[in-house]
């Protein structure tokens, strides 16, 4: 997003999750008013990941998302570069790709199905 105002994250948020879905974020003050469950953690202060509920695992984090964009730009390095407006679908691609968590029959399938010819 070119913006992230306070308002454009909170809309942006609301937009893309269901209600009742958890939060995790930052600390910035641009998140204040999101209205779903929300947990933060304070990089400021040099806290990265912790354990509310006392289980030994760290749930509140926002390791995923930016762990995300490292395997979004290893998958587009073999590429050499991708023109922006063919970018968001290689983005699909690898969102789908990572969602089947590793390239099976199934999804060259899926893949190529939609592109049969016709005689």
């Amino acid at each position: 997003m070119k913006h992230t105002t306070g308002e454009i994250l909170v809309n942006h948020v609301h937009q893309f999750t269901v209600i009742g879905s958890q939060v995790f974020t930052d600390e910035s003050a641009s998140y204040n008013h999101v209205i779903r469950p929300h947990a933060t953690v304070c990089h400021s202060q040099g806290e990265w990941a912790r354990d509310d509920n006392g289980d030994g695992i760290r749930e509140v984090h926002v390791n995923t998302v930016e762990g995300m964009w490292t395997d979004v730009r290893n998958f587009l390095r073999p590429f050499k570069g991708v023109h922006k407006d063919r970018l968001s679908g290689y983005i699909a691609i690898f969102e789908f790709k990572r969602s089947l968590k590793r390239i099976s029959p199934a999804f060259i399938a899926s893949l190529v199905s939609p592109h049969t010819s016709y005689s």
